[in-house]
């Protein structure tokens, strides 16, 4: 698994900048030049650059979206040892991966050109590969050459924990041995401008090191973020036969719909989705030992999913949002957040909510973690994310203990391998 995130490219830098309490919120200056945008805040990847060996005709229908996903889709598969072996080209491995739509530098181009411009003069056939909303599945498929099936999992916020989930899914049902699985995004104005006309956008401008502040009594709204997570999942003795240490395990998966409002968050059906997701594992909820949160530090999301989550698990289970840290990144914070949460576990401690002082009580009866790093062991967690159109995710994930049916396996650094019999 790999993760590119506002806070570092590898676990011990990601580590240390969860582990001394440091976000990667800043001020966005340059868009000071949208007329009625409020919030001036997000968290960009500023280190990212693009592999010198990435080959021009490979990622010349890739937008930053796209090239994103590649990177670290290349680091998870390196530390798989898949790289060069012939099952990741031989149609044994399939994609599961989304985001939430394309590259919004292609679409501003496409539009510019036709609707402005009046015209197509210097528009490139590329264009629309980079905008297109499957871009990041379709472009790992051509640059890894990978012929298994894909599944292109662009649902908003839940595109990186379905792509984790219908991933798990292909490997359960023999459909496939290994999946690349995963969301991504990339940040652009446009984002905050879609949030920002609902009214749901931090404007804590000036204090960018403050927001967001999820499940606090003095939120103000999101901030929205860019990064790229890839989860290698693979068949549990597939993956033994070449060797890979096994360390921890995917245990449930879950996905449903509201069905009520497009927009509006709706506590039954985060709670039946949580519930789901235990029922898919086998497990009851007072064996969950945390719960990593959406937790986006808007009013109506923090309220529907802290009640929700009390009224599955029926006392103060502890629970903590990465959001403080690394923003909304969208489409792909559900694998991000899922390989966080992972790394935490095996490591025996869990950071708390950045920015969270005092919980709104309305949030519901939680042990909500705040102020400092919790050493505890976790067995057992669960990671949460919910979409815009009522799209909801539950994950479970366990610390592997040998023996068991659906493994997860970590290289050295961060990446890491799901393995799924």
């Amino acid at each position: 698994m790999a993760g590119i995130c506002p806070l570092g490219q590898d676990w011990p830098s990601v580590r240390e900048r969860l582990r001394s309490l440091t976000g990667g919120v800043r001020r966005m200056d340059e868009w000071d030049a949208i007329e009625g945008l409020q919030t001036r805040l997000g968290a960009p990847v500023t280190d990212f650059v693009v592999p010198d060996t990435f080959e021009r005709r490979k990622i010349r229908t890739m937008g930053r979206v796209a090239l994103l996903s590649a990177r670290a889709t290349e680091l998870a598969l390196r530390e798989a040892k898949l790289l060069d072996h012939p099952a990741l080209t031989d149609g044994s491995t399939g994609i599961a991966f989304g985001s939430t739509a394309g590259s919004p530098v292609a679409v501003e181009d496409y539009f510019e050109k036709i609707h402005v411009q009046r015209g197509v003069r210097g528009l490139s056939p590329n264009t629309y590969l980079q905008m297109m909303s499957h871009t990041c599945a379709a472009n790992l498929g051509h640059f890894f050459g990978v012929k298994g099936r894909i599944v292109t999992t662009c649902s908003a916020c839940t595109s990186g924990s379905q792509g984790i989930g219908y991933g798990y899914e292909s490997i359960r049902d023999g459909r496939q041995l290994i999946m690349i699985s995963g969301g991504a995004e990339e940040l652009h104005v446009s984002d905050a401008i879609t949030f920002d006309v609902l009214f749901a956008t931090s404007t804590s401008n000036d204090r960018p090191d403050r927001s967001p502040r999820p499940f606090d009594k003095t939120r103000d709204g999101l901030v929205v973020g860019e990064g790229a997570g890839t989860l290698i999942l693979e068949e549990l003795d597939h993956a033994r036969a070449r060797g890979v240490p096994i360390h921890s395990e995917v245990v449930g998966y879950a996905t449903n719909c509201d069905g009520e409002h497009i927009t509006n968050p709706c506590r039954k059906g985060m709670e039946r989705v949580m519930r789901m997701s235990l029922a898919s594992a086998g497990l009851q909820p007072d064996q969950i030992q945390y719960v990593n949160a959406h937790g986006t530090a808007t009013e109506v999301g923090d309220i529907a999913e802290g009640q929700a989550t009390e009224q599955v698990f029926g006392r103060a289970v502890p629970i903590s949002s990465l959001k403080g840290y690394m923003g909304h990144t969208l489409g792909a914070c559900g694998a991000l957040e899922a390989w966080i949460t992972i790394q935490m576990m095996k490591e025996g401690w869990v950071c708390p909510t950045l920015n969270l002082t005092e919980p709104d009580e309305r949030c519901g009866n939680l042990d909500f973690i705040r102020g400092s790093i919790r050493e505890m062991p976790v067995t057992l967690a669960m990671s949460n994310n919910f979409a815009f159109g009522g799209v909801n995710t539950s994950l479970i994930f366990k610390k592997w203990e040998g023996g068991l049916r659906n493994c997860l396996s970590r290289g050295a650094r961060w990446p890491a391998l799901f393995y799924i019999k």
